[in-house]
């Protein structure tokens, strides 16, 4: 009599807990630091840049928001109360709203400001990255602005793994942070935990920025979300599992920033080296910026590659 085999249940992770660990206290002590980034995949840091900054950041870009008729009127603009009409007219005329969050040319406008770049650069950050290093850093100029308006196309960014869009070296890490504050209900970013020491995962079509969804079936790790305050930032190596959760304050446009660094002496791919989403070139971009230690930084730092695996980009039948 032959006995069949059952078939395996295959699980998707459930677990969820609410708190980062914060892990500032040891920012003195590199090794411990690099110990924990070992253990958990992720490190999340309180206040470890300063308020002003960030905030006039949120101005600058919620001025273009404005300027695009995205924002409510009779609202404060620091508030970031999207008028829905608006952005929804806007929705249906232009497709860029359900990859970027606003439209083409308001992105490139963002991207154009200086001092949302110089965030990139600010000495707590690299020193931050050269502890975790040991060495030198590169910090990616393809600077990412996540300005989501709630555009009725717009889907939350949903779980996937960074090194498929960057590829290159897989020691580069994703700095997150949010420009205001962000409360789980406004949908800051979740951490699976320990996912860090997965391979490249396979990936199905999804809705959503990116396109792809990592399939993660199998796993015993643990979402890991919380509240963000401005000033803290998150951060992770390329493997990590990550993802947005929904935006339940109906209007609320939400501000961050993704930021991206390797080890100096790494390779990294030519495309990490031009300006986000395309269609415009650097030298637009830099018209009019006062520091000139901004520009080009990276012709003399990045050992470029040119390698690129497309076969990371295509979706597989869902195995889940």
């Amino acid at each position: 009599m032959i006995m069949l085999k059952k078939p395996r249940h295959r699980k998707m992770p459930k677990k969820v807990i609410t708190g980062f660990l914060n892990s500032t206290p040891l920012l003195s002590s590199p090794k411990a630091l690099r110990a924990r980034a070992d253990r958990d995949g992720y490190l999340f840091f309180k206040g470890l840049l300063p308020k002003e900054p960030l905030m006039e950041v949120r101005r600058q870009i919620l001025e273009i928001v404005e300027r695009n008729g995205w924002i409510r009127k009779g609202t404060k603009l620091i508030d970031g109360i999207g008028d829905l009409d608006a952005i929804a007219a806007s929705d249906r005329l232009d497709p860029s709203l359900k990859y970027i969050g606003v439209g083409k040319q308001a992105y490139i406008d963002i991207q154009k400001l200086e001092l949302f770049h110089s965030l990139a650069h600010h000495p707590r950050l690299i020193a931050l990255y050269r502890a975790l290093f040991q060495g030198a850093v590169l910090p990616h100029p393809r600077n990412i602005a996540r300005v989501l308006l709630p555009a009725p196309s717009f889907n939350p960014t949903p779980p996937h793994q960074d090194y498929i869009y960057i590829q290159g070296a897989h020691s580069f890490w994703t700095c997150w942070f949010p420009l205001g504050d962000c409360p789980m209900s406004l949908g800051g970013l979740s951490i699976l935990r320990g996912s860090h020491r997965e391979e490249v995962l396979k990936v199905k079509t999804a809705k959503g920025a990116g396109g792809f969804e990592s399939m993660l079936c199998d796993m015993d790790h643990t979402w890991v979300q919380g509240d963000y305050e401005c000033g803290d930032i998150i951060t992770f190596p390329s493997h990590v599992v990550h993802k947005a959760l929904p935006n339940r304050k109906p209007g609320r446009i939400r501000l961050s920033c993704d930021f991206r660094y390797q080890p100096a002496r790494d390779q990294v791919h030519i495309s990490s080296l031009r300006p986000h989403m395309g269609g415009v070139q650097w030298r637009e971009l830099y018209r009019g910026w006062k520091n000139k230690r901004l520009k080009y930084y990276w012709k003399s730092k990045a050992r470029q590659v040119m390698a690129w695996d497309s076969s990371l980009l295509k979706g597989s039948e869902p195995i889940c």
